[in-house]
C-alpha cells in the first residue's frame, strides 16, 4: 500500500509541472544569481583578490630583497676570506722574517760570546804567562840568594863576593 501512495504523489507532481518549470521564477532566479555574483564580487572577491595580490607582491619583493642581500653577503664573505688569506700570507712572511732575524741575532750573540771567551782565554793565558815569568824571576832571585848563601857558608864571606 505504501507503494501506491508514492506513485500517486509522483503522478500529482507530474501533472502540475516537470522537474523544470519554465515560467517567471527561472529568469527571476537567474537575475538573483547574477546580482548575488555581482555583490559577492564587489564585497568579497575583489578585496580578497586585491589582498592576495598585495601579499604576493610583498612576498615577491621580500624574496628579491633577500636574494640581493644573500648575494651581497656572499660577496662580502668572499672578500673577507680573500683578505684573510692575504693577511695570513703576510703574517707568515713576517713570522719567517722575525725568525730569520732572531737566528741572525742569536748567531751574532754566539759569535760575540765566543770572541769574548777567546779574548778572556788569551788574557788569562797572558796573565798566567806573566805570573809564570814573575814566579821564575822570583825563583831565580831566591836561587841566586840561596846560592850566594851557600857559597858564603862554604867559601866564606870574603871569597863569595
Amino acid at each position: 500500500m505504501m507503494h501506491w501512495t508514492v506513485l500517486l504523489a509522483v503522478e500529482e507532481a507530474a501533472k502540475e509541472g516537470g522537474l523544470f518549470d519554465i515560467d517567471a521564477t527561472l529568469p527571476l532566479m537567474a537575475v538573483q544569481f547574477l546580482i548575488l555574483v555581482a555583490v559577492l564580487n564587489v564585497i568579497f572577491y575583489k578585496p580578497l583578490s586585491k589582498s592576495i595580490d598585495d601579499r604576493a607582491d610583498y612576498i615577491r619583493n621580500t624574496q628579491v630583497s633577500a636574494q640581493e642581500r644573500l648575494a651581497k653577503a656572499q660577496q662580502l664573505a668572499q672578500q673577507y676570506e680573500q683578505k684573510l688569506g692575504e693577511t695570513r700570507k703576510q703574517s707568515q712572511s713576517v713570522i719567517a722574517a722575525a725568525q730569520a732575524d732572531a737566528q741572525k741575532i742569536g748567531a751574532a750573540k754566539i759569535a760575540e760570546a765566543q770572541q769574548e771567551a777567546q779574548v778572556a782565554r788569551e788574557k788569562a793565558g797572558q796573565e798566567i804567562e806573566q805570573q809564570k815569568q814573575e814566579a821564575m824571576r822570583s825563583l831565580e832571585q831566591e836561587v841566586d840568594a840561596l846560592s850566594g848563601q851557600i857559597l858564603e857558608k862554604l867559601l866564606g864571606q870574603s871569597l863569595a863576593k
